[in-house]
């Protein structure tokens, strides 16, 4: 069977305690609480004060009479929270998990040559530690087969042995047989490589006893294999046919592949075919900016791509199981996967976070993420948990065995790994720990993990491997093939003597000691990577990643108040843009040669950064400030050069010394003057590489710039970055204009807004304020033809641009 995207219309409506609302078309995936107007309510700062509810959607279809002799399936990809699926009226499903996918058999339920209604019920409130969205944010498929099929997710493909000459791929097919007699059956399975040609098949008969399954096993040589990798992420399709004798009741299958092998230990690392890769990696939460919780291909394609091009090679799923979308977009991109089940086991971190359903649950969510992940070669790490509380703990240890011996089972080509946090082991105070660790610290008046973390600052590394952290955590990580350690660096050097076969992953590190972490993952063959929190910045934890001052009143809380709503720990902003933690990270990786520069705001001038580990300092790349020549400004200057020479209009200011020895950075205080600025790599005393500010002058320009002029697909999106610059393209980051926008023919605005971190604006309006100059619109098609899409803002000319919608 193969999944096609369900074709009826739906509607949908709030549920309150007052009653429903009016019904209201919607095309899905669709995220209910994007436009529902934020609350200055503490209890509600965890998801950016944005409230829950409850929503009803509907869909109306008629089921062909042929239906009756077929198997039909309907698969949701995830509806947050607590689905429930009805019928015309029967309840087929219901499922705890906002994030798992929910695959429900319509056969029996279908009213055949009528009309069906379908209903799907959903609800959100104080669920999860940031920002979730609600609704049906993720696909929904219909997939429809006839009654001996391969089920959904029915093919595994593995590689157990690959070199350049040959590789052995293995494909174990499920057949299924609703007939209430045996059936009978040839499954010819193909392999077909990246261009197009089989470079493998094999034909075999099957046969299925009523109300049965069996599962058939292939195993074919595929010569001289072109093999998967970050580098060269060669994908090969795997086309499977069942069919009777006489070749009718045909169904189809198509899972894409990737051939490569893994490989690990404590000596040599991690290594894919047996070259060695160090993990550059980036946590991502599933939000995605101005769109909120939506998942469509072309945004985690933009996303997976930007993350790329940034120097990433691997994301980590935080903290919830990854949509199809964005593992498809690793796969051909090229980026690794580290993707996780899920934030909570049975301790609660939120009021109504599941984990009162969690023990009766967890295996059937489990299987559904490992079936969902198992032949997408961007996959190589199953994560059971982030910074589980009991992980500590008898059972605690005992459970994640469970989970862990459960991962394998169902996928024993990965690695199993959790994101474990000393700290929070011992936040509830049943483990005693010597005070001097705390740094006075206090466990009983502190809330949350955040918190926590923030009064211990740097006495986290004392903590880490402190005996009590020891202890707690050696059980846990006794049940994983990876140790993930949340910002436990300290122990990486420790561990290596103290559990010399343990291989470790910084499976959630601070941004801000980047080039710490690094040296020690390029340092410690046993160490595989770091996965900074975070690299996309995201909706919730308000201003976690905010730049904090000495001068802050005590007591300052670690999320920010109302109406704060990004947490501004990202290396990229919502709308997709580098900021400067990005570029100097790309230069510790060793990925960057040009010197990267970037000012300090003035109104930052003089007052003293006080430890934030989440925190950049508040800067950005621009030389265009509303400020008087000869005021001074702060410019930072990143290089991997010994020493960097700064020059202000062509006139140096001297050279500062740069380069590992000096973290990669210098700090220089420099009297704006108009014009441009520039820093210049000093290698061997000679000059080298150059980066350069220049500041946005005469006339100011509104300006649209979409990432594609073609909206390929019912659900295609352009990405509009909306800018005021100069006439020379420089952008005047200093504009804070209002833009209102119009989108005129077959879309429709799917989501607008700026990476302000605190803001009373709705992203799902047509206008909203420009933020350092810029804006990000996504458009989403809606059929076919012609797109324009008009831009406005008051003192500037009308600027449009134009798109077409192909529809298919």
């Amino acid at each position: 069977m193969q999944r096609q995207r369900y074709p009826y219309p739906w509607e949908w409506r709030t549920i309150t305690a007052h009653g429903p609302s009016p019904a209201r078309p919607v095309v899905v995936p669709h995220d209910a609480v994007l436009g529902v107007e934020r609350v200055d309510d503490p209890a509600l700062t965890a998801t950016g004060y944005v409230p829950g509810g409850t929503w009803e959607y509907r869909s109306h279809f008629e089921a062909p009479p042929d239906w009756q002799q077929r198997h039909v399936v309907l698969e949701l990809e995830a509806v947050y929270r607590s689905p429930a699926v009805s019928l015309n009226g029967d309840l087929l499903a219901r499922r705890p998990s906002g994030t798992a996918a929910l695959t429900v058999p319509l056969d029996g339920a279908l009213r055949y040559g009528a009309p069906n209604e379908l209903t799907v019920e959903a609800r959100a409130d104080r669920d999860a530690r940031w920002y979730t969205g609600g609704g049906i944010l993720r696909p929904v498929h219909l997939a429809v087969g006839p009654r001996v099929h391969v089920p959904l997710d029915g093919v595994v493909v593995t590689v157990p042995e690959s070199d350049d000459e040959t590789a052995l791929v293995q494909v174990v097919t499920t057949v299924r047989n609703l007939e209430p007699r045996p059936a009978v059956r040839r499954l010819r399975t193909t392999v077909v490589g990246p261009d197009g040609e089989a470079v493998a098949a094999d034909t075999t008969r099957v046969t299925v006893p009523a109300n049965e399954s069996r599962e058939v096993s292939q195993r074919m040589l595929v010569a001289e294999p072109r093999r998967w990798s970050p580098a060269h992420p060669d994908l090969h399709t795997v086309e499977s046919v069942l069919a009777t004798d006489t070749g009718d009741e045909v169904d189809e299958s198509r899972v894409v592949v990737g051939i490569r092998t893994l490989q690990l230990d404590a000596r040599r690392g991690l290594r894919i075919d047996g070259v060695p890769v160090d993990l550059r990696g980036a946590c991502v939460h599933a939000d995605n900016g101005v769109i909120g919780g939506v998942v469509l291909d072309d945004a985690e394609e933009r996303r997976v791509t930007i993350l790329k091009e940034a120097g990433f090679n691997a994301i980590r799923s935080a903290h919830q199981p990854m949509s199809r979308a964005m593992l498809d977009a690793c796969d051909r991109l090229g980026m690794l996967v580290m993707d996780e089940l899920t934030d909570v086991w049975t301790r609660a971190k939120r009021p109504e976070d599941g984990s009162s359903t969690f023990t009766e649950w967890w295996q059937r969510d489990l299987e559904d993420m490992v079936r969902k992940d198992r032949n997408h070669p961007s996959v190589i790490m199953y994560s059971i948990g982030n910074e589980i509380p009991e992980a500590g703990t008898r059972t605690g240890a005992e459970l994640a065995r469970r989970l862990a011996a459960r991962t394998r089972r169902l996928d024993p080509t990965r690695y199993v790994t959790a994101g474990v946090n000393g700290a929070l082991l011992v936040m509830d105070g049943a483990v005693p720990v010597d005070p001097e660790l705390l740094g006075g610290a206090s466990l009983e008046e502190v809330e949350e993990i955040n918190g926590f973390m923030m009064q211990l600052a740097d006495r986290m590394n004392a903590l880490g491997v402190s005996d009590a952290v020891t202890a707690l955590t050696e059980e846990a990580y006794g049940a994983l093939d990876v140790a993930g350690m949340n910002y436990l660096e300290s122990r990486y050097e420790h561990d290596r003597t103290a559990f010399p076969h343990r291989v470790i992953v910084g499976s959630e590190t601070f941004p801000t000691r980047i080039d710490v972490l690094w040296d020690l993952v390029r340092s410690l063959p046993h160490v595989i990577g770091d996965f900074t929190w975070t690299g996309w910045d995201y909706l919730g934890e308000p201003g976690l990643g905010r730049p904090r001052y000495r001068d802050e009143p005590p007591g300052t809380p670690p999320l920010a108040p109302y109406p704060w709503l990004l947490s501004g720990a990202g290396d990229i902003d919502i709308t997709g843009e580098r900021r400067p933690a990005s570029y100097y990270r790309e230069i510790v990786y060793g990925l960057r040669r040009e010197p990267f520069l970037a000012v300090r705001r003035p109104e930052t001038y003089g007052r003293e950064a006080a430890p934030a580990p989440w925190s950049w300092t508040d800067c950005l790349p621009s030389w265009t400030w509303p400020v008087a020549p000869g005021t001074p400004l702060e410019v930072e200057v990143y290089a991997d050069a010994p020493e960097v020479e700064v020059l202000l209009g062509g006139r140096t200011l001297g050279r500062y010394p740069t380069g590992p020895e000096h973290r990669y950075r210098a700090l220089v205080e420099v009297g704006y003057q108009p014009g441009a600025i520039e820093a210049v790599a000093i290698r061997d005393g000679v000059p080298a590489e150059r980066a350069r500010l220049v500041t946005a002058s005469g006339p100011r320009v509104l300006r649209v710039h979409p990432d594609r002029t073609r909206l390929d697909g019912p659900d295609a999106l352009a990405f509009l970055t909306i800018e005021v610059t100069d006439d020379e393209g420089v952008r005047a980051t200093d504009a804070d204009d209002e833009v209102t926008l119009r989108v005129e023919g077959p879309a429709a605005l799917q989501g607008f807004g700026s990476a302000a971190p605190r803001t009373l604006e709705s992203f799902t309006d047509d206008r909203h304020r420009l933020f350092d100059g810029r804006a990000l619109a996504v458009v989403r098609a809606g059929g076919s033809g012609d797109v324009r899409v008009v831009a406005s803002a008051p003192g500037y000319a009308e600027v449009a641009t134009e798109l077409r919608a192909t529809g298919v």
